[in-house]
């Protein structure tokens, strides 16, 4: 039963085992919590090799949501490297990585040149990990003065 079922086998255990489910979870992290963790810490630390290695070569990115898609590795990579690296931005998470299926989607502030814009980003990843597509939700009405 188990050799066929084996997160069933780990359900088990983890109802039966108290305290269990926390350190399952960290001892096995999702690697695209992990991407979205890293993803972060590499707009920090303008870590253009970080986004290339992020993304896959079929990778789209529309950001913000509406202004047209970028399509291609290096279109995607050229919005870091020819806009938000060209700024002297921080960005910080403001709530959980949610994981569904094949998808992270998650909340940031990024404060630039005295303004705070609070961004929903929405990644989907390839079965190497790697995102194919980003969509970012933001507008002018996330932007405010950062004080």
């Amino acid at each position: 039963m188990f050799k066929k079922h084996p997160k069933l086998k780990i359900l088990l255990i983890v109802l039966l085992v108290p305290g269990l489910f926390s350190l399952a979870v960290f001892a096995n992290p999702d690697p695209k919590v992990v991407a979205v963790e890293n993803y972060i810490e590499a707009l920090n630390n303008e870590d253009i090799e970080f986004i290339k290695a992020l993304y896959a070569d079929n990778a789209t990115a529309e950001d913000p949501v509406g202004s047209g898609v970028r399509e291609g590795h290096a279109a995607v990579v050229a919005l870091y490297a020819d806009g938000a690296f060209n700024s002297d931005l921080t960005a910080e998470l403001t709530g959980p990585i949610r994981i569904a299926g094949n998808s992270a989607a998650f909340s940031f502030n990024l404060y630039i040149s005295g303004m705070k814009m609070e961004v929903i980003d929405v990644f989907e990843f390839n079965e190497d990990n790697k995102v194919t597509s980003l969509k970012a939700y933001w507008s002018l009405a996330n932007l405010s003065p950062n004080l």
